[in-house]
């Protein structure tokens, strides 16, 4: 059903249940949440020397923090694994992603948000550990920290990614499409000498054919054409305050009941405007703050 822009609802977020659902009890620990102090990456942009950085594929899963007795989302929600999952990780904490494989995002997302764990959604699951938070050290001594921590723990889902080193941006943009090929969402770009910092980092890139990010959904605007009585297109607003509208991406059930005003959504783009709009914006998910 279509909602005028004053009809403002807002969508549950937080752990759910077997059914889908968020169970009462799990409010407290969703008031109480603290964001870990993670490291977030910035866009890459051509002038940086490639051959300064080390270089591993992106994945589609699910951010995941270990603070040495629990797994918490980057939004500071606990992720409930079960006992066999994490029981012989170590104390030291870690960064990584909760990972099934390429285009399996909604599978492990939705694993990862379930108030109780399901096990045969958790066999599937992997932990790619991508760095160490509280290691004084440089990354290229942190990745050697943790290829050793993986080695002498000995868990067959605690993994660290493949790396590689380039010389050139057509060495880099070689290897991009290769990992795109293969079902990567793009490549990530760690600087070598850079310290952990949490926060936005010049010293943590990605790069990607396209870009994703978060808006709140303002008005269902109806369609006048083949959709004639749905969705036409949902006009929303980013983290920016950039307001822009999303035509495209929807299913005929979303077109049928669209995300709901008030609801956050997230958005995939190709560029910026020199006003900051996002260029050829469709719409992804319905936006889960894990």
């Amino acid at each position: 059903m279509l909602c005028t822009p004053l009809q403002v609802q807002a969508g549950d977020i937080g752990p759910i249940d077997q059914a889908g659902q968020r169970p009462s009890d799990s409010l407290p620990a969703i008031e109480k949440r603290q964001r870990p102090a993670l490291m977030l990456a910035s866009i890459y942009h051509p002038e940086p020397a490639p051959d300064t950085f080390w270089i591993s594929e992106k994945f589609d899963g699910v951010r995941a923090y270990w603070d040495g007795k629990q797994l918490l989302s980057r939004q500071g929600y606990p992720i409930r694994a079960p006992g066999w999952f994490t029981k012989d990780f170590p104390s030291t904490p870690l960064d990584g992603e909760l990972w099934i494989g390429p285009g399996q995002f909604e599978a492990v997302s939705a694993a990862a948000r379930r108030f109780q764990p399901l096990e045969h959604e958790w066999r599937q699951i992997r932990y790619l550990l991508f760095d160490l938070p509280t290691s004084p050290q440089p990354y290229w001594q942190r990745r050697l920290q943790l290829q050793a921590l993986t080695e002498r723990q000995q868990i067959a889902h605690l993994r660290v990614p493949e790396y590689w080193r380039v010389k050139s941006q057509s060495a880099l943009q070689q290897l991009l499409q290769q990992r795109l090929a293969a079902g990567a969402e793009g490549l990530m770009l760690n600087q070598a000498d850079a310290r952990y910092q949490a926060g936005r980092s010049k010293a943590l890139l990605k790069l990607k054919p396209y870009f994703d990010a978060e808006a709140m959904v303002l008005a269902h605007l109806p369609d006048k054409g083949k959709y004639s009585g749905m969705l036409g297109s949902l006009l929303v607003q980013n983290d920016q305050g950039v307001r822009f509208k999303i035509g495209t991406g929807f299913t005929d059930q979303q077109r049928r009941i669209p995300p709901a005003i008030g609801s956050r959504i997230s958005y995939r783009y190709r560029s910026l405007t020199a006003k900051g709009k996002p260029r050829h914006a469709s719409f992804l998910r319905p936006f889960e703050p894990l």
